[in-house]
C-alpha cells in the first residue's frame, strides 16, 4: 500500500459514522433544512437516530432531507417552528415525545438570516446599530433559551440529555469583525456554562461546538479556493475543516461516548483555534 493509498483510507475513515452510535436516540436539530444542520440531521440518522429536521420557511427543503434519510433507511420527520417564539418549540417538543417518548439530543443550530460581508455596517464599532445585535441575540440566544426550556421537562424525567450549542470560532479569533453575529454567539459560552452547571444534577450534559469557515456551506459557498487553501496552510492539520467532519464532532458529543464532558466550549477548525 502506498502513502498517499493510506493516507487516503484514513481520511475515507475519519468521515465514516458508527452506525450504532446513537441507535433510538431521539435528536431535535434546529435550522435542520439545508447547510450544517441538514448535514448534521442526516449524519445523525445514519448512526441510528431519530431526528426531528427543524426548519422556518425551508418547507421542501426540509422534506427533502427527510425523505433522504428515510431512503437510506433513517427515521426523520419535519417540523416548522420558529426558535424565537416560545409556544412553538413547545409545541414542536410535545410532538416529537407523542411520536417518540423521548427526547435525547437538543442541537441548536438555527441562525437569524446574515450575509458575512466583511464591507457590511455591522462590522465596524462606528457603525453597527443595535437593532442589528438584537436580530441576531434573539435568533440565536433566545431561540437557544426557548428551545432548552422546551425540551427541559423531559429530559428531566428521564435523567439523561444532550444539549449542543453550536458557535464558531470567531468568538475566539474575530479575524473579520462581525459584531452582533459573534456578540450573540460568544453569549452561548455563558449560557452553556450555567445550563451545564445547573443541569448535570439531572445528568443534562451541554456543550458547545465552535466551526471555522466550513467547506462548503451556504455561507462558505462564495468563498474562493484561494481563501480555503490559506486557511488549509494556516491549519495544524493542513486542509479545511468539512461539513462532515464538523456534523461528526456533533455525534460525538451527542453520543455516551461523551458522557464526561459538559460545560465546554470545543473549537472544531482544525487546531486553528486553540482556546
Amino acid at each position: 500500500m502506498t502513502e498517499s493509498t493510506s493516507t487516503q483510507n484514513a481520511l475515507n475513515k475519519s468521515h465514516s459514522v458508527i452506525p450504532a452510535l446513537l441507535t433510538d436516540k431521539v435528536a431535535i436539530v434546529t435550522g435542520a433544512s439545508r447547510g450544517l444542520g441538514a448535514q448534521i440531521a442526516q449524519q445523525m440518522a445514519a448512526a441510528g437516530a431519530i431526528v426531528c429536521v427543524n426548519y422556518l420557511n425551508s418547507k421542501q427543503a426540509a422534506e427533502t432531507i427527510v425523505a433522504d434519510i428515510i431512503a437510506t433507511g433513517g427515521q426523520a420527520f419535519a417540523y416548522q417552528a420558529d426558535v424565537t417564539e416560545l409556544e412553538q418549540v413547545q409545541a414542536m417538543a410535545a410532538e416529537v415525545i407523542t411520536r417518540h417518548g423521548r427526547i435525547d439530543i437538543l442541537v441548536n443550530n438555527a441562525l437569524p438570516s446574515y450575509q458575512f460581508n466583511p464591507s457590511a455596517a455591522y462590522t465596524s464599532i462606528e457603525t453597527v446599530k443595535w437593532s442589528h445585535f438584537s436580530q441576531q441575540m434573539d435568533g440565536i440566544v433566545k431561540g437557544a433559551v426557548n428551545t432548552v426550556q422546551a425540551v427541559l421537562p423531559q429530559m428531566k424525567a428521564q435523567q439523561v440529555g444532550k444539549i449542543i450549542n453550536i458557535s464558531t470560532n470567531l468568538i475566539y479569533n474575530p479575524v473579520v469583525t462581525y459584531y452582533d453575529y459573534t456578540t450573540a454567539k460568544s453569549a452561548l459560552i455563558g449560557l452553556t456554562r450555567n445550563l451545564a452547571s445547573e443541569l448535570g444534577q439531572y445528568g443534562i450534559r451541554v456543550n458547545l461546538l465552535a466551526g471555522g469557515l466550513l467547506k462548503t456551506t451556504d455561507a462558505s459557498s462564495l468563498t474562493t479556493e484561494e481563501v480555503f487553501d490559506y486557511i488549509a496552510t494556516t491549519t495544524p492539520l493542513r486542509q479545511a475543516t468539512s461539513v462532515a467532519d464538523f456534523a461528526n464532532s456533533v455525534l460525538l458529543m451527542a453520543s455516551d461516548l461523551s458522557m464526561a464532558i459538559t460545560g465546554q466550549s470545543i473549537a472544531v477548525d482544525g487546531g486553528l483555534t486553540m482556546p
